[in-house]
């Protein structure tokens, strides 16, 4: 069974850093796609970071320069690192797992990250 586990959401000062983790199982992790998704009250849920199984990364325009996506498939997690945070990062962010050919598609739980003073 598939389980995506995130985890290192919390309360952050504006500026502030913080790293989500993803913790996979049940998967051969290496061949996935991996992405970070957000999703704020009252909005739809949108794409914050994207990794391939090769390594490529795409960020929204919102996060370029600000955050850092990475993986590590020895450890089956992917990861977030956020810098210099802004209250509008403030959402539920969401883990996802993507293999293409399997047409597979995993989602976490979430975790709850606010950006406040």
């Amino acid at each position: 069974q598939v389980q995506l586990v995130e985890s290192g959401g919390g309360l952050v000062q504006p500026g502030g850093s913080l790293r989500v983790s993803c913790a996979a199982s049940g998967m051969i992790f290496r061949l996935y796609a991996l992405g970070w998704y957000r999703q704020a009250p009252g909005k739809q849920r949108e794409l914050v970071a994207t990794i391939t199984s090769g390594g490529r990364t795409n960020y929204a325009d919102s996060v370029k320069g600000r955050f850092t996506i990475s993986r590590d498939d020895a450890k089956k997690e992917v990861y977030l690192q956020m810098n210099r945070l802004k209250p509008e990062d403030t959402a539920v962010y969401y883990c996802n797992a993507h293999y293409a050919l399997g047409n597979n598609d995993y989602w976490g739980q979430g975790t709850q990250v606010t950006v406040s003073s």
